[in-house]
């Protein structure tokens, strides 16, 4: 295991190491933390400050949740339909340096109403395009009843991930951050694609 995993599991006072596939099926994929060394670039990307809040879809234990709060100081909500998860979430959160920053709560994320204060997401292939679909529908309902910066990652996309988003009219790629570096093998997959919602 990647040194960076435990050393940052430590410094946050979070348990997120391991990968589970129990609960997967066609349409919700396996947990499966993101390496640290991906949060770092996204951290420092220049997207994400204090004033953001970010609804991370499909949190798991809550990994991207606790790391960012911690590291730029912004809001983080985390969304996990998966009672078991959601748990280990808030078994986290009770012990992070950054707990209070998070909040997670257990829904299908096709069901979850966008809040208003909500203006980053962050997606980890957590699920199909079915349900993608739903979740950006209901991110541009909110974008239409609130106007604001909006901004979306997607962290390792999947051809089906990017055809889709590059059919949604209020969707435009706005960056690419390269993570190839990180790992073995030239994989072109290990990049997050940012996506602003709307015109400014």
């Amino acid at each position: 295991m990647d040194q960076n995993e435990v050393k940052y599991d430590k410094l946050l006072k979070i348990k997120t190491t391991g990968r589970d596939d129990s609960r997967s099926d066609q349409y919700c994929y396996p947990y499966e933390p993101t390496p640290y060394g991906v949060l770092e670039r996204l951290a420092y990307g220049g997207y994400l400050g204090k004033k953001n809040h970010l609804i991370d879809y499909g949190c798991g234990k809550g990994r991207v949740d606790f790391f960012l709060a911690w590291q730029v100081r912004c809001r983080t909500t985390g969304v996990e339909y998966d009672e078991r998860m959601t748990k280990a979430a808030e078994e986290n959160r009770q012990r992070a340096v950054s707990g209070t920053k998070t909040s997670f709560i257990l829904e299908n994320a096709a069901l979850f109403q966008v809040p208003e204060s909500a203006d980053r997401f962050y997606f980890f292939n957590p699920f199909s395009v079915e349900i993608l679909r739903s979740v950006i529908g209901r991110i541009r309902e909110s974008w239409y009843e609130k106007t604001r910066e909006m901004l979306l990652f997607f962290y390792y996309p999947s051809d089906e991930y990017i055809s889709y988003l590059m059919t949604v009219e209020e969707l435009e790629f706005l960056d690419e951050i390269d993570c190839q570096d990180l790992f073995e093998g030239k994989n072109q997959r290990e990049r997050i694609l940012v996506f602003q919602m709307g015109e400014e």
